[in-house]
């Protein structure tokens, strides 16, 4: 094995280990916090979210046939297939800060228009990820893969625990997926994806500093969920992998 295989399984060992935390203190504040502002917004105003980020990620979820990158092809290396997608990541994360910080400048209408075309780039970086690390989003499962690892991105602890376990478990949780998605609970998607970035995409609204915290905002959100698509396709690398790699550390390659 080489030493990027090792350092990137134990990149991975930390980086589980934190998924697998219990919620802390702070966890349970923002978290309380949070749903009280949820019992405030009106049941109407949660349907009508929930409805608008199910019918654009169903749009791209069940699309993909048409519009999914083909998969690249192995035999290659882990770092050859990382080194492309860090690559593809900062193009997504330059298009998205210039982006958030376009909308933002342009005042409250614009700035909302922000979440669809930012929940659009995200959704196709995860497209061009799945691909380099070999998989075929054109299956419905894979599909459904990339939802989960976008849910648990922007999930609290609480929540992330339990996205966690079925992407820890998902060669038994493929086998029972309904083939329309309608097993998947959106509600929880939604409140979670909103919950996680209400105060950055807030606070993007507001005049002259609306353009700095849109491209900071976006910067950091893509990048967040550059790194975690990454070590679910680790975790199914390494899954796939005999024997286990050792868990020691090695210097990092990638900048």
């Amino acid at each position: 094995m080489t030493d990027y295989d090792r350092h990137a399984h134990h990149t991975l060992r930390m980086w589980q280990a934190r998924m697998r935390r219990r919620p802390g203190l702070v966890d349970h504040l923002t978290r309380g916090v949070q749903t009280r502002i949820n019992r405030v917004i009106p049941e109407k105003i949660h349907v009508a979210i929930t409805a608008t980020i199910k019918q654009l990620v169903r749009g791209v979820l069940f699309g993909a046939e048409v519009t999914a990158t083909p998969p690249v092809p192995g035999p290659l290396s882990l770092v050859a297939r990382e080194l492309a997608v860090q690559q593809r990541i900062n193009h997504y994360r330059n298009l998205a800060t210039a982006e958030g910080a376009a909308t933002g400048a342009a005042g409250f209408l614009l700035g909302l228009a922000d979440f669809p075309l930012l929940l659009g780039l995200k959704l196709k970086l995860l497209y061009e990820v799945a691909a380099l690390y070999g998989h075929d989003v054109r299956e419905f499962r894979e599909r459904v893969y990339l939802l989960y690892i976008f849910q648990l991105a922007f999930s609290s602890q609480h929540g992330r625990n339990a996205v966690y376990q079925q992407l820890e478990d998902w060669g038994a949780i493929a086998e029972t997926l309904a083939p329309d998605g309608a097993d998947f609970d959106w509600r929880t998607f939604q409140q979670e994806y909103r919950d996680y970035i209400d105060l950055a995409k807030l606070a993007q609204l507001l005049p002259v500093v609306g353009a700095a915290v849109g491209a900071v905002a976006n910067y950091r959100l893509v990048g967040q969920l550059g790194d975690t698509a990454m070590m679910a396709y680790r975790m199914r690398h390494f899954a796939a992998a005999a024997p286990v790699l050792p868990d020691s550390p090695a210097p990092p390659l990638l900048s």
